[in-house]
């Protein structure tokens, strides 16, 4: 005789978030996440590190942290810092390095050591959907600052720091992403740091860059991270190895003054990000980071210039867009009439899945209209088919495109 099954809704705590579908695979067509590109995982090196890493010191996996320590793997944070300094210009060391299970981590840990309920933080109007959900569920008040092609718009974020100065809601710190921005692809140039760090310094408010998608430029050019550019102490960095190596590594870091670390460290409850990950990529990054990089960008270009002339093709002069200098996404707005929450739900039913504009974005009207599609995953043939059925179900449902232009 079977037992009547316990009902766990019962018990379970309020203000959770929906429960989770059951995962039935990928799509046909897969333009959601930060999935990046299959040909480009360097198995065969990955397997050689992992060879050569465990036979020297596989013996260290008997102890939490790998004898280095909780801030994670010493050779690691000490490539991290090298690459930092050669790459975006910053001085820090090994000691100022946090490794994290992610940027996710990283920027959890953040928010853990900074916000409470009711405070307020300054972020792009449209910005990683990640940290929009996390600032819902912490009860704070994200205030959104407008965008242009060079990134967020230092007139609008003075604007918003005197009001809220008057208001007496001082924000607990500007959260950006600077260098190959989430999801708009911008870069912000070396004059509007400097105004951003000015700014936070004349109304006393701290700094969270996130720099999660700045390997992947396709110049191979970037200006010098605002922690570069800051000699206050107020910038933390958050970056990440998930775009540059493999998302499912799930290895990230934050760099921050120990002042701030010795907060981070307590509320980092995991006993250590994964061990295995950190050796082999630290074994593996000194030799073939660069190089791998490069090709990856290759790899993710060509994919970029096959979506946007897919755009083109299928939508026309109804999808606004710039042409990304870098990274794994395009963000596309579509005339007003269209809904892309809608969007998505009635492509979900013909195999295509994109991210609408509504859970990156908090522009209000113009997030309705927008989407992100990101490219780095699907074969450029799945790219360009997977483009003209959207465009084929978007003008079934909204007339839009009314024809095909540009092709």
């Amino acid at each position: 005789m079977t037992s009547p099954q316990f009902d766990f809704e019962k018990v379970v705590r309020q203000g959770l978030p929906a429960p989770a579908g059951r995962w039935n695979g990928f799509p046909k067509f897969n333009f959601v996440g930060g999935h990046n590109a299959p040909e480009n995982i360097p198995t065969a090196d990955l397997i050689a590190a992992v060879t050569r890493v465990l036979e020297r010191e596989g013996s260290t996996l008997a102890t939490y942290n790998l004898e280095s320590g909780p801030q994670g793997y010493r050779p690691l944070r000490e490539f991290v810092a090298e690459k930092l300094g050669r790459d975006a210009g910053m001085t820090c060391s090994a000691d100022d390095v946090l490794m994290t299970s992610g940027s996710l981590q990283g920027l959890d840990l953040i928010n853990a050591v900074l916000l409470a309920p009711g405070d307020t933080v300054l972020i792009e109007a449209a910005t990683y959907g990640g940290t929009l959900t996390r600032f819902q569920r912490l009860g704070v008040t994200a205030v959104g600052i407008g965008l242009d092609e060079h990134g967020m718009r230092m007139d609008e974020l003075a604007s918003a720091l005197k009001t809220l100065t008057a208001e007496g809601r001082k924000p607990k710190f500007i959260y950006t992403i600077p260098t190959v921005q989430n999801p708009t692809a911008s870069i912000m140039p070396l004059e509007r740091r400097q105004e951003l760090l000015r700014l936070a310094a004349e109304y006393d408010v701290p700094v969270v860059e996130d720099e999660c998608y700045s390997d992947l430029i396709w110049s191979g050019e970037r200006p010098p991270a605002m922690h570069a550019l800051d000699d206050s102490g107020r910038v933390i960095f958050v970056g990440s190895f998930s775009k540059s190596i493999a998302p499912a590594l799930r290895v990230g870091f934050v760099v921050a003054p120990w002042a701030f670390m010795a907060r981070m460290l307590p509320l980092k409850t995991d006993a250590g990000s994964g061990a295995l990950e950190q050796m082999v990529l630290a074994e593996y990054c000194r030799e073939h980071f660069v190089k791998h990089v490069g090709a990856l960008n290759k790899t993710l270009k060509a994919k970029c210039d096959a979506l946007v002339e897919a755009v083109e093709a299928s939508f026309g002069t109804a999808a606004e867009f710039e042409r990304p200098p870098g990274g794994i996404f395009l963000w596309v707005k579509l005339p007003a009439e269209v809904d892309t929450s809608l969007l998505a739900r009635e492509a979900a039913k013909h195999g295509i899945e994109i991210n609408p504009g509504a859970e990156w974005s908090i522009e209000g009207p113009d997030a309705k209209r927008a989407l992100r599609i990101c490219y780095a995953n699907p074969p450029i043939e799945t790219i360009r088919k997977g483009v003209a059925a959207l465009a084929e179900v978007c003008r079934e449902q909204f007339g839009v495109p009314k024809t095909v232009a540009n092709r």
